[in-house]
């Protein structure tokens, strides 16, 4: 759906897990699934262009450290949180910890698809903000070394910013 981001989908369920995965897929997401959080940890990195969606109840790490572990990593990480078993209280320390949304079982595929791509338009305006930022940032330096008006100086600074990235 959004160019680059995945979903990281976290279920143990594996009838949840396949159907998830299917409508997300049908929807345009790149999808990548774990039956734990342990497995999908490896995953987990600043800056990628990803969201999470995890079950909360898992076995080993459950889907509350999963998200505790993903906003250390990255703050600005959306990580929607998936329970069959939810209350009012779960949902609000989910929200309080940094969860971007939570969902409850049974839910609609429908649902399921409207509330990642909420997140991954998120994501990619968090993301693209950062990458603006730091050119921003990158663009004092360079103007610094490479002096001059012309339009031939603001392509060559252009030419190299875009390739310091690579």
């Amino acid at each position: 759906m959004l160019d680059g981001i995945k979903v990281l989908l976290i279920e143990d369920d594996t009838a949840v897990r396949i159907g998830s995965v299917q409508a997300l897929q049908l929807a345009g997401f790149a999808v990548e699934s774990f039956e734990s959080a342990e497995r999908a940890v490896a995953h987990i990195k600043p800056g990628m262009p990803a969201i999470v969606v995890s079950d909360v109840k898992l076995p080993g790490m459950d889907g509350l450290g999963l998200l505790r572990y993903a906003t250390q990593v990255e703050a600005g990480l959306p990580v929607i949180l998936v329970t069959g078993h939810g209350d009012i209280t779960m949902a609000v320390q989910a929200m309080r910890a940094g969860a971007y949304d939570f969902i409850e079982k049974p839910f609609p595929s429908e649902h399921l698809v409207e509330v990642v791509g909420r997140a991954a338009e998120k994501r990619q305006l968090t993301l693209e903000v950062a990458a603006l930022r730091n050119k921003l940032q990158n663009w004092v330096g360079i103007e610094a070394a490479l002096l001059g008006r012309s339009p031939l100086i603001e392509r060559v600074r252009r030419t190299v910013l875009d390739l310091a990235d690579t």
